[in-house]
């Protein structure tokens, strides 16, 4: 049950939320339940919005970016991004099972991804407060300056939608997958 009302069509919605919410229609075909609960702010859904499309357009590869959305998922112990993103990771970025388990335990199989992953890892257990090795290891993979800072913006949006999905309590419209046990 959620917290807040989560509007069933795009009509219950805010009428600023509306025509976000019309987009995010049109491009997926659906309105996850994370848009619609977001959707009673209509400047969050709009901040979300452009950061996510924002980050899209930046040098990290999709595959990259989802691995990041499991290991900072499974962090928080998001269900709702868990499912989601193991959705995503599989069926459109093609991430193996195997690579999906690695990502969700703070890895990932290719050496340069893993890098990412396990920083976006610290990020989340040292709340931003990384040391400059733990930077190094990212430069040294060979990730450039631009795709460090969007690493650790892709760890801050995903932060956004865990809370977001934890408060509110939203429910999973995405096949089930839970937070793997500590």
């Amino acid at each position: 049950m959620t917290r807040i009302p989560l509007p069933s069509t795009i009509n219950d919605a805010p009428a600023k939320s509306r025509p976000a919410l019309e987009a995010v229609n049109a491009s997926l075909g659906s309105v996850p339940n994370l848009f619609r609960i977001t959707a009673n702010s209509p400047a969050a859904l709009t901040g979300y919005l452009d950061l996510s499309s924002a980050l899209t357009k930046g040098d990290l590869p999709a595959a990259t970016r989802e691995r990041i959305a499991l290991a900072v998922a499974e962090q928080n112990g998001c269900d709702y991004c868990l499912s989601a993103h193991s959705y995503i990771a599989s069926n459109v970025t093609k991430l193996d099972q195997a690579e999906i388990a690695a990502n969700r335990h703070g890895g990932s199989t290719d050496p340069k991804a893993d890098a990412a992953v396990k920083l976006a890892v610290k990020l989340v257990e040292a709340r931003g407060r990384v040391s400059e090795a733990d930077v190094a290891a990212v430069k040294t993979a060979g990730y450039s300056d631009a795709q460090l800072v969007e690493i650790i913006a892709h760890v801050a949006l995903n932060t956004l939608t865990n809370y977001l999905n934890e408060a509110l309590g939203t429910p999973i419209d995405f096949p089930v997958v839970t937070r793997s046990a500590a």
